[in-house]
């Protein structure tokens, strides 16, 4: 590896990491950057894949004064592992051309429910309000069908969390933040036993840009407790629209 790639992905990670931290879609910078150096695409998902999940660490130990202590979240964990080893299994065996076609829309979707969250919480009913086993299966199907998303690509996995926890958990954004970090680092850590197993990984390229992700990740996560809620999902919406946007481009063209 070249210095001046070297560069490359050291500059993806640092911005990666605080990306995933603040809103996701970090995975959009250093995947291109890994592309950009020579990887194939399958390869530098892989790689990808392992090189964020250090961000996500510091992410939590940077937000861990928002995290819960509640069952709930404990229940998530399993969900989690078992949606993210799907999600990894998948991406090893099946073509991804028909998981790209539905990605971007899986990001718009959850970037348009964390937008309009107040209108469809008057019209499903305010997360206080729902039945305790209700809103205990809701949240059970959201972290489910966002780790089997976060296994097979990942980008933009952090705003499906956001989005989905948002609307059915009765707590503030930065509490639903923190939980975000916590189950994306289970997701991350899951597919990296994989991937370290059965993916082409390229481990130079690891090697590069896990490091910068760890200092990215925690540098965003305490700029994420200094942000008004208002700001904070603002951002969330442009990064997940951006995000969705490029992805559907990318699936079309």
């Amino acid at each position: 590896m070249e210095l001046a790639e070297a560069a490359l992905l050291v500059a993806a990670g640092l911005a990666a990491g605080t990306v995933n931290a603040v809103a996701g879609g970090g995975s959009l910078i250093t995947f291109p950057a890994l592309l950009a150096i020579g990887l194939p695409p399958i390869s530098a998902n892989v790689t990808n894949s392992l090189s964020v999940s250090p961000g996500y660490l510091a992410a939590v130990a940077g937000s861990r004064v928002d995290l819960p202590r509640s069952r709930l979240l404990a229940a998530l964990l399993p969900t989690t592992v078992a949606g993210a080893l799907a999600g990894a299994g998948l991406l090893l065996v099946t073509p991804a051309r028909a998981f790209e076609v539905v990605v971007p829309f899986l990001v718009l979707g959850a970037t348009a429910l964390l937008a309009f969250q107040d209108p469809l919480r008057r019209l499903v009913g305010h997360p206080r309000d729902l039945a305790p086993r209700r809103r205990a299966v809701t949240v059970q199907v959201v972290v489910a069908v966002a780790a089997v998303y976060g296994g097979y690509f990942g980008a933009a996995v952090g705003v499906m969390l956001v989005a989905g926890l948002a609307l059915v958990l009765d707590a503030t954004l930065a509490r639903v933040s923190a939980i975000k970090n916590l189950l994306s680092a289970v997701i991350g850590l899951t597919t990296v036993v994989v991937f370290a197993v059965a993916g082409p990984v390229n481990w130079a390229g690891v090697a590069v840009v896990a490091p910068a992700a760890l200092v990215g990740g925690y540098a965003g996560a305490r700029l994420v407790r200094r942000l008004p809620s208002v700001i904070l999902k603002t951002v969330i919406v442009v990064f997940g629209t951006v995000i969705g946007t490029y992805l559907l481009w990318r699936a079309l063209a």
